[in-house]
């Protein structure tokens, strides 16, 4: 069974709220009811990818979706200096908002480095929110294995791209780059391409391009952080990675077997960049699984009673 995406990106964002978080306007939609699920989207999309997966999910699990700053509807400010540690103070601050100390964090893309810091941070004691264990989705998380579209790499150029963005910046390109990733083109819609760049557009987002893809840099300047985090990390992980991703697919697999002995990998042949657009009912099923084995050895650690 597939599970139906909202009839519009309106409808989705009509059914969240905004949360202040240091003087910005953040989205947030929380649905469903059971342990927590805290969900973190990618570049240049918005919480709106995990529409079909939220919606498999919400009736054993409590979903929280949200816009990182930048992103869909939450604020975009201009001349701002987006950066990984403002962007996981916000899902730290989500998450509190929701009134959730731990929960099972499952990213993609942009957020799979939210993710790592989120690591980071509880294994240097310091984390606001308790991660229980994390699903990966295809991103980067190891930037040496990070193939860039031709068109990120020029706009996330810090004198090229923000000259270049008024003119490489449309529906168009945004709909022909997505496809490119995908491991079946026709997996994306033109009229879901038209919610996605919806999204993108809201507060003139698609002008922000350039400053957004200034993340590339910044996880090339942290890797040794965000690497420990991943290799030794506190809490169990769990990746679901379409393999013919041409931008952080098989090739991103193959290192993480080198550098995490016995890693669980759910791999998923055929699928492209955005295995939740691409095979929503096979990562419902694998983050389900994952919760149940987390709940499970839990539930094996407690004492018994009497």
């Amino acid at each position: 069974m597939t599970y139906p995406r909202p009839v519009s990106y309106q409808a989705w964002r009509q059914s969240g709220r905004f949360v202040p978080v240091s003087g910005r306007s953040i989205f947030v939609r929380s649905v469903g009811a059971g342990p927590p699920l805290l969900f973190l989207h990618g570049f240049p999309t918005s919480s709106y990818d995990w529409a079909t997966v939220v919606g498999g999910l919400a009736g054993r699990f409590r979903c929280i979706t949200f816009d990182f700053l930048g992103f869909g509807a939450s604020d975009k400010p201009a001349e701002h200096r987006y950066q990984y540690d403002e962007q996981t103070g916000i899902a730290e601050a989500v998450a509190a908002s929701e009134g959730v100390e731990r929960a099972l964090v499952v990213a993609h893309d942009y957020g799979v480095t939210v993710g790592q810091e989120l690591l980071a941070r509880q294994r240097d004691g310091m984390a606001r929110l308790t991660l229980d264990g994390i699903v990966f989705l295809n991103g980067g998380l190891l930037p040496a294995q990070h193939r860039p579209l031709l068109i990120q790499r020029v706009l996330g150029h810090p004198r090229l791209g923000p000259l270049l963005s008024p003119i490489l910046v449309n529906r168009t390109t945004f709909a022909r780059s997505l496809r490119r990733t995908l491991g079946r083109p026709g997996a994306l819609s033109e009229a879901e391409a038209d919610e996605h760049w919806a999204a993108i557009q809201q507060q003139d987002g698609a002008a922000r391009t350039s400053q957004l893809l200034q993340y590339m840099a910044e996880r090339r300047a942290r890797a040794p952080r965000w690497f420990e985090a991943l290799t030794r990390a506190p809490v169990p992980i769990r990746f679901v990675w379409g393999l013919v991703d041409p931008v952080s697919g098989g090739h991103v697999m193959e290192a993480v077997r080198r550098h995490i002995a016995g890693a669980d990998i759910v791999a998923l042949d055929g699928v492209g960049h955005y295995p939740q657009l691409e095979a929503p009912d096979a990562v419902r099923a694998a983050i389900e699984a994952f919760a149940d084995r987390l709940a499970g050895a839990s539930q094996a650690r407690r004492p018994e009673a009497g």
